[in-house]
């Protein structure tokens, strides 16, 4: 027997992993919109959440094979999906489904299964950074040029922030080198290299290169030539240490789960909150377009937002159409509308048209001269 999600019109929204760091957020978001079921892995956890916001409890433990079943209207995964359970419950019951957990050969696996199972409701794989965030602010930008011929994020992290473990779970792929798209060709790049430094805010971060879906995505959805996302921390401290050891070679001699405590931990130090900021660069024609992102509440709450959003995109709660079969957060029908949506939610985007900061390369990795973020 599998898992079978059935679609109910008048269902909850189940919220896969809803009582975590992210999913919490989610769900004080979304509780006022619709009944609510989360589900995880240990239910008494979950048990703040649901009094605070009215939402019914289950578990569902996806690394437990016992099967699960539900009715409900949509269903968002906020947890790692490594066997694609809540996916394939959601498409064989015809169930809406979101989801922004998944690094990028996880969200090609997902595309593709996907495809070939026919989903007859809308299926957003909106793992693109900060639950699609940044590929939504990406749209906005080059609906406003016309075209995004060149994409680069720049992300700030902030390590003051509140985090769950799951967050820095990028760490385990800092070893494996991943292909993006720039000047049209395809290429594989180390992880931590190109390093540059980047205004994003008021601060001035060291950012470098970093394996997300968007760099996969953005190039089939806008046509993207090229398209690149670095990474950078509050502390600089932090960002040398990790950018040393991977001089070392630690991300390459230290993967497998036997290491997995001390990557994580590089990063892992979660504190009572912190400013999520990015920064995006969208090119086309020669004019550039720059956003700044800020969610004073923090990475979390930041995530949450762009994961509501694309629940009420697959709903069709937004006052256009749902989208049919397969889709990415970068092709919402109102890119325009993308600043005013985030700032309903205390999301600040500020744009400007000027050309893009010239960034400095460290002389860690060189490639051809090229823009910075």
């Amino acid at each position: 027997m599998s898992d079978q999600l059935n679609y109910e019109a008048a269902g909850p929204v189940l919220l896969a992993g809803g009582y975590g760091t992210v999913g919490a957020e989610l769900a004080r978001l979304a509780a006022p919109s619709w009944p609510l079921l989360l589900t995880g892995r240990t239910v008494e956890n979950g048990r703040a959440v649901a009094e605070e916001t009215g939402a019914r409890l289950r578990r569902w433990d996806l690394s437990d094979p016992r099967p699960f079943e539900a009715g409900v209207r949509a269903v968002v995964g906020v947890v790692n999906d490594p066997d694609d359970r809540v996916l394939r419950a959601a498409v064989r019951g015809g169930v809406p489904y979101v989801d922004i957990t998944r690094w990028t050969v996880r969200l090609q696996r997902a595309a593709t299964l996907a495809a070939l199972l026919d989903p007859a409701a809308p299926v957003l794989l909106s793992s693109a950074w900060m639950g699609g965030v940044s590929s939504l602010v990406t749209a906005a930008l080059a609906h406003g040029l016309g075209g995004a011929e060149r994409v680069e994020t720049a992300i700030r992290w902030d390590l003051r922030d509140r985090a769950g473990a799951d967050s820095v779970e990028f760490m385990d792929r800092l070893g494996l080198d991943f292909e993006v798209v720039e000047a049209g060709h395809r290429r594989t790049v180390m992880p931590l290299s190109d390093v540059r430094r980047v205004r994003i805010g008021t601060a001035t971060t060291k950012v470098a290169r970093i394996d997300t879906p968007e760099q996969f995505t953005l190039p089939l959805t806008l046509g993207s030539a090229s398209a690149i996302t670095r990474i950078g921390f509050s502390s600089a401290a932090s960002t040398s240490a990790l950018l040393a050891a991977k001089r070392l070679g630690f991300f390459r001699w230290g993967r497998g789960e036997r290491f997995t405590t001390a990557r994580r931990a590089l990063l892992h130090a979660p504190g009572e909150g912190g400013i999520a900021e990015l920064r995006v660069d969208v090119t086309h024609r020669g004019r550039t377009r720059t956003a700044t992102v800020t969610d004073t509440a923090g990475q979390a709450h930041l995530t949450a937002v762009g994961a509501l959003l694309a629940l009420h995109r697959a709903l069709g709660t937004d006052g256009a159409a749902a989208p049919r079969g397969v889709s990415f957060p970068e092709m919402p029908p109102y890119p325009d509308r993308v600043p005013a949506l985030l700032a309903e939610h205390g999301v600040r985007v500020r744009i400007d048209d000027s050309e893009a900061d010239t960034a400095a390369d460290t002389g860690v990795h060189s490639p051809a001269p090229d823009r910075a973020a």
